[in-house]
């Protein structure tokens, strides 16, 4: 009996150091909270090719092909533990600048690595911050920034602003019925006034009237200039909210016309190969020639293979033509996507003598 209790405590040692050994070898999958495996499988779809599974530099199959700078090594802790949760946050959310503008490499406040794309316009920002969490595994740490407070923020702002709104609209209405009521009655009063006079000479009347055409001039009441700007402020709260548990949404691209005068072209285009470059680093997930990335297909025959049309409403709203791709919204808007659009146009090279294999 001793010697049955003996092998029982021999085999549940055993099976912690395989359990913990398989917790290690895994990335400690099997104690992730929610947030934290979600961010894993973020983490894995739209960063892992260049930052690799681990976080560390050389890993994924992108890294070798991306210009420098290249990837930050996420598994280091010494480095990785200087950044705040918010820094971290900010940097995968933020607005793409042009990287071209010196102005924009010495703001210390902004992350003016082109090829590194922002997810603000893909992921909601609870998604981002399941990010956040997961890449702070990979160097030992942990998310400290409070989500969940922060969503409640967001709802009490919320509430209070939808209260504001509703006690403005109220005060406009009532404000704007009495103004009804006062230009209804004045107009009864001049129509009455108007009968008292039928006696006048009318031809002198007609002749007062061509010299003299009275502009009604639009009033905008002091509450209705209340509400439109706490209309605006609820607006922005319930975005808020929404884009917090919820994926942005753009309304579907419309056909656009993409017709340039032949002495704009040129600088169009100019424009957008230093757009691609420099502000949303295409570069670095597309390949020209033997230069560039390897998520995304080749682009050196671009000219040839797309379609303009299906190029614009492509980098307008990725996610409205293809819901799961790898490609980020980077938030490129009309004039920014023309001149992308017609940069691409230019790159047509000679067919190559052998196909590009896809990447491993």
């Amino acid at each position: 009996m001793k010697e049955e209790r003996r092998m029982q405590r021999v085999l549940g040692k055993v099976a912690v150091v395989v359990v913990a050994v398989f917790a290690v070898t895994s990335g400690c999958a099997l104690f992730e909270n929610e947030r934290t495996a979600k961010g894993r499988k973020l983490y894995n779809h739209y960063c892992m090719h260049c930052h690799g599974e681990s976080g560390q530099q050389q890993e994924g199959f992108n890294w070798g092909r991306m210009p420098d700078p290249r990837p930050r090594d996420l598994s280091e802790s010494e480095a990785m533990s200087t950044f705040s949760d918010k820094e971290i946050f900010d940097t995968i959310s933020r607005d793409m600048r042009d990287t071209s503008l010196q102005e924009v490499l010495d703001d210390e406040n902004y992350f003016a690595v082109s090829t590194m794309p922002t997810f603000k316009y893909t992921l909601s920002e609870e998604e981002l911050w399941a990010v956040v969490g997961y890449v702070r595994t990979l160097h030992g740490g942990s998310l400290t920034f409070d989500v969940d407070g922060r969503k409640a923020e967001l709802e009490s702002r919320l509430q209070a602003v939808t209260t504001e709104h509703d006690q403005a609209k109220q005060v406009m209405d009532e404000a704007l019925a009495k103004q009804e009521a006062e230009e209804e009655a004045r107009a009864a009063a001049e129509e009455a006034a108007e009968e008292d006079d039928e006696d006048m000479d009318m031809e002198d009347d007609e002749d007062d009237l061509e010299d003299y055409e009275e502009e009604e001039e639009e009033i905008v009441l002091p509450e209705e200039e209340a509400y439109e700007k706490v209309a605006e402020q609820f607006e922005a709260a319930k975005a808020a909210v929404e884009n917090f548990s919820k994926r942005p949404k753009m309304s579907q691209i419309a056909r656009p016309d993409l017709t340039v005068a032949e002495e704009e072209r040129a600088a169009l285009q100019d424009k957008g190969k230093n757009l691609y470059f420099n502000k949303y680093g295409c570069n670095g997930c597309h390949s020209i020639g033997d230069v560039g990335g390897l998520v995304g297909p080749a682009l050196d025959r671009a000219g040839f293979r797309l379609n303009d049309t299906w190029v614009y409403r492509w980098v307008r709203y990725p996610q409205g033509m293809k819901k799961h791709t790898r490609m980020p919204n980077l938030g490129l808007d009309d004039p920014d996507a023309r001149a992308v659009t017609a940069y691409l146009d230019t790159l047509r090279a000679p067919k190559p003598d052998k196909p590009i294999p896809p990447p491993e």
